[in-house]
């Protein structure tokens, strides 16, 4: 059961993807041009965008955002696919109490931003609590104009 939760847990992380920063570094250089400043700040607000559909589980926002071919890996090393993240937010089991991201880098390589962050994460599936303190990465790409996420990773972090 606790390994449904996990999995279920970082679908819901995939696509919302997540959270808004409260400290966000930009990298690998300084001196980012305006173009950049722009890009990493559509960037930061689609985690913030992500975070605000975790807490409503609205599965439109996974709709729009995910590549087709999105791919994520959970904690414990599952697969997770657009449809399987999307069937998790709409089942309604999923319920998030609270996420605070902290740390968040943004690292921008042409149509490309790879985002790596920390979330504390307050909330219960199917009664499960799993709650608790991840480092993930997340990675953006432009297509057609629109960010879409094409991939995701979460490690469980002490």
């Amino acid at each position: 059961m606790i390994n449904k939760c996990l999995v279920l847990l970082l679908c819901v992380l995939a696509a919302a993807p997540a959270f808004c920063a409260q400290h966000v570094a930009l990298h690998p250089r300084a001196g980012f041009d305006s173009a950049e400043q722009e890009i990493i700040r559509q960037i930061v607000d689609m985690e913030r965008q992500a975070k605000e559909a975790s807490l409503r589980r609205d599965a439109e926002f996974s709709l729009r955002t995910l590549a087709e071919d999105y791919v994520a890996i959970t904690p414990l090393g599952q697969v997770t696919t657009k449809s399987e993240t999307v069937s998790a937010r709409r089942s309604g089991q999923l319920r998030y109490e609270s996420m605070n991201v902290t740390d968040m880098v943004v690292r921008l390589y042409g149509d490309t931003a790879v985002v790596t962050a920390r979330a504390d994460v307050k909330g219960h599936q199917l009664g499960e609590d799993f709650s608790g303190p991840y480092r993930y990465t997340r990675v953006w790409v432009r297509r057609n104009g629109h960010w879409q996420a094409v991939s995701y990773q979460a490690t469980v972090t002490q």
